[in-house]
């Protein structure tokens, strides 16, 4: 709920939800207080110029909008934007031939990669002009799908760990020198056999076999110490709720008029890379199972009072979800980017599916 500004006490009538409506679209258009002049040319309300500045006090009073103390006209507050976007307006479906155009986007992509998550974020910022936003999809619980083991130095060996989800985690791997590629090749071989599928929880049980190394058999030793590194990197992977985030069009909200101050916009990428607030949004967003709009004071960081998040679950609950948005200013064409979101929300579902079935 935003904060430091009055609720309504009522139901608008539908002359204000009218004028309300015209406020916004016109503000959302021009970045520009608007007027009652503005509004009687340009929308047929049948009302005289007195009437519509009554209704404008009328709506400032209840908290809908505000007046900048340097303009005759009105803004719209987040409590009028929570208004237009759960009562006055729908979601806008993507035209079907940019429906058509993004999914053969995705269909070039190579699955259980990365790039599903660059590209839902670069589509999403070039449909809405604003920040798009991807998470991987992540399991509450990680499984191996393969492992890997590089020789990279005389002393020093790569981990590769691939996660079922799709998700590469790489660590450097301590080895003894003289360790061959072929000690190393069946190393992984042996991991691959006894812990592919696993958690982290079935992988610690499973590395009880591995605490005594026979002194003969130095492979067996590799096995272990890998082992041991993958399991860290499995609950390293756990704990954290939110592992990445990508994202693309900064530069389309650096352009509107809100950030032209471009340390305001900065702070806003700080609260987010920071997780601790993303992670608070994953959670919100993929336990209520739908799309979530989240307007100015609403976020709960003071950096975060200028924008708005339109964000979207996608994935099987239980096995892997991710989150996919926008970011933009508080002046976002809601519509749109509630129809562009959901839209990509459910091609990355499909992805998805492709993974569990």
């Amino acid at each position: 709920m935003a904060r430091g500004v009055r609720r309504s006490s009522g139901p608008l009538d539908a002359r204000a939800q009218a004028i309300l409506r015209a406020v916004i679209e016109e503000y959302v258009a021009t970045a520009t207080p608007v007027g009652s002049q503005t509004l009687v040319e340009r929308y047929p309300f049948g009302v005289s110029a007195a009437t519509v500045r009554n209704v404008l006090a009328e709506l400032e009073t209840e908290g809908f909008l505000g007046h900048p103390h340097t303009s005759a006209g009105r803004v719209p507050t987040d409590v009028g934007y929570r208004f237009y976007v759960e009562s006055l307006v729908g979601e806008m479906p993507l035209p079907p031939v940019e429906q058509l155009m993004i999914r053969h986007q995705f269909g070039q992509v190579e699955f259980a990669t990365d790039q599903w998550f660059r590209l839902a974020a670069t589509t999403l910022a070039t449909a809405t002009r604003s920040a798009g936003l991807a998470t991987p999809a992540k399991p509450r619980a990680a499984r191996i799908r393969r492992l890997e083991l590089v020789k990279i130095g005389e002393r020093i060996a790569s981990l590769i760990v691939v996660l079922n989800e799709g998700s590469l985690k790489q660590a450097l791997l301590t080895i003894d020198p003289g360790t061959s590629d072929d000690e190393l090749d069946e190393a992984a071989g042996r991991l691959n056999r006894s812990c592919s599928g696993l958690t982290a929880a079935d992988l610690a049980e499973r590395l009880r076999w591995f605490e005594e190394a026979p002194p003969d058999d130095p492979v067996f030793t590799l096995v272990r110490r890998a082992g041991e590194r993958a399991l860290r990197i499995l609950r390293e992977f756990d704990a954290a709720t939110v592992e990445q985030l990508f994202s693309d069009g900064l530069l389309h909200v650096m352009a509107e008029p809100e950030f032209a101050a471009s340390e305001k916009l900065r702070r806003v990428f700080a609260v987010l890379e920071n997780r601790q607030y993303l992670g608070e949004l994953f959670e919100d967003v993929t336990r209520s199972g739908d799309l979530r709009v989240f307007i100015g004071r609403e976020n709960r960081p003071e950096e975060m009072a200028d924008v708005a998040l339109v964000l979207a679950p996608y994935g099987r609950p239980g096995a892997a979800v991710g989150v996919v948005g926008i970011l933009g200013p508080t002046r976002l064409r809601y519509p749109q980017a509630i129809g562009t979101v959901r839209f990509v929300a459910g091609l990355m579902n499909d992805l998805v599916d492709h993974l569990y079935t």
